[in-house]
């Protein structure tokens, strides 16, 4: 068990992602915490720590993966269980935020779901937040304590360099996600085009036309948060190849893959889908490719619980 001189350090795993959980205690050289989790015969959450956590550092792992709801709930229920066992400091480990998409009012009569989870989060304990990539940046300013928001831009762009055959070019699949495939492209050398698009509803979105950079004859590098019903994404490929690009590579964080998504990715024109198992996948595919982030949050953990500075794993990413 690794300890800091003063605290323990102890990794418990809610039921959303137990494989990352596994891998995460792995690269820490940690056993995983044990803990009793069970819904009774009504549905409500059963949560119980099986090992003393008095003064440690509880870290506590839990992604927003379907049943959303169900998980957001146990991991509530994990925290308080941690403050009323004395637990030192309850560090949240969230790689795909709970609602993160809900992030502002778009309409009129909206929640800001986003927010109320942090509010929600607070309030039963954690004194610390880790997460991956974040929808929006300015989610981070729904907190009141510490929150460590990772990018995956190095681990990504590494399997990215690997793949270039001839000239590139890095595509922001819409112009929210301009500012970031922007600085992808300076550090890569590469030039750059955006995806204009039309949003039509919740989760379908068109694409207009190509912007900035000539894709014909280049290979084509999307970089994204999340794919969810896949839509969207796989139009913007279809288009880049209907274009002229030769490869056309899509790497994502958080792999949703609502609905029939992965039989659209299945029917495009992508040459290979890359995402992180911040979700876990459950199904396979012979164009989708997992990019294990595991070391990465073991790294961070292993940071705050030493009281170092996470700055560390931003500037490798920079």
């Amino acid at each position: 068990m690794l300890s800091n001189g003063t605290k323990e350090l102890i990794l418990f795993s809610g039921s959303s992602n137990p494989t990352l959980g596994k891998e995460i205690a792995k690269h820490l050289n940690i056993p995983e915490g044990k803990i009793n989790l069970k819904k009774f015969a009504n549905g409500e959450t059963y949560a119980q720590f099986l090992e003393n956590i008095r003064g440690k550092d509880v870290f506590l792992l839990q992604t927003a993966v379907n049943p959303i709801n169900d998980h957001l709930m146990e991991l509530l229920i994990m925290i308080d269980a941690a403050k009323r066992s004395s637990a030192g400091r309850i560090i949240v480990v969230s790689p795909n935020f709970f609602y993160a998409r809900q992030d502002r009012k778009a309409a009129s009569r909206e929640p800001i779901t986003a927010k109320l989870v942090a509010d929600l989060l607070t309030t039963a304990g954690a004194n610390r937040i880790i997460t991956i990539e974040l929808h929006s940046d300015q989610t981070q300013g729904f907190f009141n304590i510490p929150l460590d928001n990772l990018p995956t831009t190095s681990i990504m762009m590494k399997k990215a360099k690997e793949l270039i055959k001839g000239e590139g070019v890095i595509v922001a699949p819409d112009a929210g996600s301009a500012k970031r495939a922007t600085k992808i492209a300076s550090r890569m050398n590469l030039e750059l085009a955006i995806i204009n698009k039309t949003r039509l509803k919740h989760n379908e979105a068109k694409a207009l036309n190509i912007i900035g950079s000539e894709v014909k004859g280049k290979t084509c590098l999307i970089f994204d948060d999340m794919i969810d019903t896949g839509g969207s994404l796989c139009t913007t490929i279809d288009m880049l190849k209907d274009n002229g690009a030769i490869k056309v590579y899509a790497f994502i964080t958080h792999g949703i893959l609502s609905s029939d998504a992965v039989q659209k990715v299945e029917n495009s024109k992508v040459d290979k889908l890359y995402i992180s198992d911040t979700l876990p996948l459950k199904v396979k595919s012979a164009k989708i490719e997992v990019i294990s982030i595991a070391s990465y949050l073991a790294s961070a953990i292993k940071c705050i619980h030493e009281d170092e500075s996470v700055t560390v794993l931003f500037d490798e990413q920079d």
